[in-house]
């Protein structure tokens, strides 16, 4: 099985495989200033409630500070939001991007289904979560119901061996960017691996699952290893592991 399809049926408990498309239960859900207000027009078309406060992230990163009195108003429509629900994790101007946030603040963790409302969340594949990016409209409906639906994707395994001084991840993942292409791997997995990744500290790994939408995929995913789980072990319990 390739790694998402591991990820996918460990979540629903059933084997799935490319192709599959199943309804699925979402473990974190992230939204910025810049896309939150359209995710809230959804939502209250659905409900008044969201499923739970405590699996909703909500960052101040992309028009801050305001600049515009339209940004301006989609701070104040985010802000309502998050004191009408209560929502427990908001990270304010100045803390930092939504993507190293969550990582940071102890969000993200191996096998996690996770939904941002931003193209990069694939970042997070780099900790063997399933991540990726929706609309406002799919925001919405899992703000108020904490589902959404997949079909688990083609995977294009990327092995990296070799290493040259001087080179970085973000060279590397260019690289891989010039040979599949700009929309080789629609609606697909890139699934890194190789000596070089296993090599890798987590900062450099997150530079390559960052840049998987920049092919067109899905999300960007590397396995879970052990220096996954010692990065983690400051910022998540060992029972959360």
């Amino acid at each position: 099985m390739t790694l998402a399809e591991k990820i996918v049926s460990k979540k629903l408990k059933e084997d799935v495989g490319e192709g599959d498309t199943v309804e699925i239960d979402i473990d974190l859900a992230m939204t910025h200033d810049g896309s939150t207000p359209l995710a809230v027009k959804a939502f209250k078309e659905i409900g008044d409630r969201v499923w739970d406060r405590e699996k909703i992230v909500i960052s101040f990163d992309h028009n801050v500070p305001a600049n515009t009195v339209k940004a301006a108003n989609m701070h104040k429509i985010t802000r309502e939001f998050i004191r009408e629900q209560g929502i427990k994790h908001v990270y304010r101007e100045g803390e930092g991007i939504c993507h190293q946030v969550l990582i940071e603040g102890g969000h993200v963790k191996p096998n996690m289904m996770i939904a941002g409302g931003d193209s990069h969340t694939c970042t997070h594949g780099a900790f063997g979560a399933f991540a990726t990016g929706f609309g406002a409209t799919d925001m919405g409906y899992i703000f108020a119901t904490g589902k959404t639906w997949i079909k688990v994707p083609r995977t294009i395994r990327v092995n990296i061996e070799g290493y040259n001084e001087g080179i970085t991840s973000k060279d590397i993942v260019l690289r891989v960017c010039k040979e599949v292409g700009r929309r080789g791997a629609i609606y697909m997995a890139i699934e890194y691996g190789g000596e070089v990744v296993k090599r890798m500290g987590m900062e450099d790994r997150v530079v390559l699952s960052n840049m998987a939408v920049e092919m067109g995929a899905k999300v960007g995913l590397i396995e879970a290893d052990e220096k996954t789980y010692e990065y983690l072990r400051d910022k998540v319990s060992e029972k959360e592991l």
